[in-house]
């Protein structure tokens, strides 16, 4: 009976530090952060990363840009960062656009810092952590969140967990071979500098415009990425993939031919079991970096 008492009282103490944490998404243009109460947003800011060679000046910016949404009860920060990242231990490196972040013990700074636990993961992880609790995922175990936009790459939930692989390094479908280059050359935004020499978003507003040489543009993009996608559904076999990134806005232009490329499958039944949709969740990212720490002190519960 005191045992259970005890249980009892351990699971209400951990259950109420679940109620507010904080998300961070670092990107190489802005770091956003967001306070989390009963798993909805309370407060949202955002800065423009600045000095990225300069170590020290990153590292203020990211504490100072915490220290605006952080609330005494927080129970701990979550962050997305755009690298491989030592899960154990907290170290980034080689963080995308943020030449300073090399090696970075970001987990020892913050907890130092502001004395609660800090959990970090790769950008894409969170993405793919966020739509499972928050988004249209939340009834799926096998899930595939790619994201779009500067780069591609994937994030992977494998039987209701997380899976990172030894170096969070799993889903980097972006650096996997291509025609002449990779996948990242012809699906992201790599694709409309390097080959058609503009930009994803002038090619949206023109296609938006009944444009034909933009919407033949998202006609051959939207080939690419089916070629793509049908090796994320090779590898992984997923339930659902979801689609997020800026360049998903465009979803509707290229949605058509992307279907047709996966077609061609040597495996047609598993292509008609399989859901894609796009994300529709408001700063998703940002949400499942929070769950991070959600799914650490549940760890520690069981």
């Amino acid at each position: 009976m005191l045992l259970t008492s005890i249980i009892d009282a351990i699971i209400q103490i951990n259950t109420k530090h679940l109620l507010m944490k904080i998300g961070v998404d670092v990107g190489g243009t802005n770091i956003r952060a967001c306070l989390v109460k009963n798993q909805k947003i309370v407060k949202l800011k955002k800065v423009t990363l600045q000095d990225k060679d300069n170590l020290q000046s990153t590292l203020k910016q990211i504490i100072n840009l915490i220290r605006i949404v952080y609330d005494p009860e927080v129970s701990g920060i979550g962050i997305g960062v755009p690298s491989v990242v030592d899960l154990e231990k907290g170290i980034v490196h080689d963080v995308v656009n943020i030449p300073s972040w090399k090696e970075l013990p970001l987990k020892d700074i913050l907890e130092k810092e502001f004395g609660v636990i800090v959990m970090i993961n790769n950008d894409v992880n969170c993405f793919i952590l966020g739509e499972k609790h928050f988004g249209v995922a939340k009834d799926y175990s096998s899930i595939a969140g790619i994201t779009i936009g500067t780069g591609i790459g994937a994030g992977l939930i494998i039987n209701d967990k997380l899976y990172s692989g030894s170096n969070c390094g799993a889903g980097e479908i972006g650096y996997l071979p291509y025609l002449e280059h990779d996948f990242e050359y012809y699906c992201s935004s790599n694709f409309f500098k390097k080959i058609h020499h503009t930009t994803a978003y002038d090619t949206f507003l023109m296609a938006k415009k009944n444009d034909a040489g933009a919407l033949k543009i998202w006609d051959e993009f939207g080939k690419h990425l089916g070629v793509a996608l049908k090796s994320v559904m090779y590898a992984y076999d997923p339930d659902i993939i979801i689609l997020g990134g800026s360049i998903t806005n465009a979803y509707p232009y290229f949605k058509k031919q992307m279907s047709i490329s996966m077609s061609d499958t040597y495996f047609p039944k598993s292509l008609e079991k399989l859901k894609i949709c796009q994300s529709e969740v408001e700063n998703v990212s940002m949400l499942g970096a929070a769950s991070l720490v959600d799914e650490t002190q549940e760890f520690i519960i069981n």
